[in-house]
């Protein structure tokens, strides 16, 4: 399974999975994964869907609704692509921590709502509940951090409770954090991911 990537190795154990937000690059949270662990190695992966030239992780329907069916095989691959590059580049596939904007971060969401032990942890900036109705796996004591707008037009406020709700009755220890700045991830925003990342990592 071959995705559009950067790899760059760190100098301790964690390896940050950057996704990045609709339209974006592999090249967008670099900065992003710097201030969070400046010495993790970095896997940052390009949308493999394009929407009117955009990159994206997954289809949609339209603003705010998701192409279920094309949600779970894209989730899938990027799994099946975390497994396939931690064997090419020898790293410890345990040791992923997912950093994830917007469409990324609905991406990283998913995977945690598909499969157990995909992901040592999460920074989600901005996500949304990726399925509604669905059993999560078991995703116990899995630390995850939700960075929120209060006046988010594309993401609103409940998503972000319904979420945190969700993840949390699957046994994970969610942390959320809100700005006022609507969908734009804040310099504030990262700083306090970071904090949070040194707390637990």
């Amino acid at each position: 399974m071959t995705m559009n990537h950067i790899y760059k190795e760190g100098t301790n154990e964690k390896v940050l999975l950057l996704l990045h937000g609709t339209g974006g690059t592999e090249q967008d949270l670099l900065p992003i994964a710097r201030m969070i662990d400046p010495k993790a190695s970095v896997l940052s992966v390009r949308g493999n869907v394009s929407e009117n030239g955009m990159a994206r992780y997954f289809k949609r329907i339209r603003e705010g609704v998701f192409d279920e069916e094309d949600l779970i095989e894209r989730t899938e691959e990027l799994n099946q692509f975390i497994m396939e590059a931690s064997q090419k580049y020898t790293f410890d596939r345990d040791q992923v921590i997912a950093v994830g904007y917007s469409n990324g971060a609905n991406i990283a969401g998913s995977l945690l709502f598909h499969y157990k032990d995909s992901l040592k942890g999460a920074v989600l900036f901005h996500p949304m509940v990726p399925r509604r109705g669905k059993e999560l796996p078991e995703q116990s004591g899995l630390p995850v951090f939700i960075g929120a707008g209060e006046n988010d037009p594309i993401c609103p406020a409940q998503e972000t409770f319904d979420l945190k709700a969700l993840l949390s009755d699957a046994g994970a220890d969610v942390t959320d954090h809100w700005e006022k700045m609507g969908h734009q991830l804040t310099e504030n925003e990262v700083i306090t991911a970071a904090n949070w990342y040194k707390d637990n990592f």
